[in-house]
């Protein structure tokens, strides 16, 4: 039987929120980042890397455990990899390997080019990096419908024109069970804060992508792919983001969200890349 790690949770004051963050296991640094999804969202992955490593995960400002001091204040990459940054500081944890998914890909890469003292293998899984895409325009014009029509109070179509520009299709009583019902409590407080606040800055982030092929030797980016994410944005824009760097991407278990479908695949597959394979 699989003994569950011990969890450490703590607070953070950063510039403008709160960081909520988690510690578990013993051994050399991981961090876990994602955005919007929060500490939680990573919790099955972050137990079974815990068995040699020490795992760090946080909430991003803005959602569940981590408030804003001003909650009309957007979200943007930098200000979430100055948030990483702090947090490392905090634990005199660096330089440490990380994993960022989706948003929290765009966060780590920021990461990456503020702070390269800090961080070692850096696995940007799937990033929404719609600027490096030839469809850039009409991606902008898409994000921009869709956080109007949420805003305006049509959270349905807003989902669906999500994942329609995400080239995600799911079965209707999929979506239904998803999106059919609005949250409540603190979900419906972070999808708001994910429409309003997070989406746009995270897209329309433009990586420098010299200041990130000259890390330096000890550290280094990997583009991350899920097996079942062909054709779709974030497989598209990974794609875009390992040609501008030079590098082969590599291909991970599952889809878009695959270290919460098959924790223990992904990580396999995590070890092997932060190993050198």
């Amino acid at each position: 039987m699989r003994t569950v790690p011990t969890v450490t949770t703590g607070t953070l004051a950063v510039p403008g929120a709160r960081l909520h963050y988690e510690v578990r296991g013993r051994g050399p640094l991981v961090l876990l980042v994602a955005a919007p999804m929060d500490a939680d969202s990573f919790a099955p992955l972050a137990d079974l890397l815990a068995s040699d490593r020490t795992v760090l995960t946080t909430d991003p400002r803005g959602i569940n455990r981590s408030p804003v001091d001003d909650p009309d204040a957007d979200s943007t990459p930098e200000h979430r990899a100055g948030d990483l940054s702090r947090l490392l500081a905090h634990l005199d944890a660096g330089p440490a390997d990380v994993l960022g998914s989706s948003g929290g890909a765009v966060s780590v890469l920021a990461l990456a080019q503020g702070h390269p003292e800090q961080v070692r293998t850096v696995v940007a899984h799937e990033p929404p990096l719609d600027e490096l895409l030839d469809d850039r325009e009409r991606l902008r014009e898409r994000t921009d419908e869709m956080i109007a029509t949420y805003l305006a109070g049509d959270r349905v179509t807003a989902w669906r024109l999500f994942l329609a520009t995400a080239d995600i299709a799911l079965p209707e009583e999929v979506f239904q069970a998803m999106f059919g019902a609005p949250p409540e409590g603190r979900a419906a407080a972070d999808e708001h804060f994910q429409f309003a606040h997070m989406l746009r800055a995270t897209t329309r982030w433009v990586p420098d992508v010299e200041r990130l092929r000259a890390l330096g030797p000890d550290a280094r980016v990997v583009v991350g792919i899920g097996e079942e994410s062909a054709g779709q944005l974030c497989d598209r824009a990974s794609r875009a983001l390992a040609a501008a760097l030079g590098v082969e991407p590599v291909i991970f278990p599952g889809d878009h969200v695959g270290f919460a479908g098959n924790p223990p695949a992904f990580a396999d597959r995590l070890r092997d890349v932060l190993a050198g394979g």
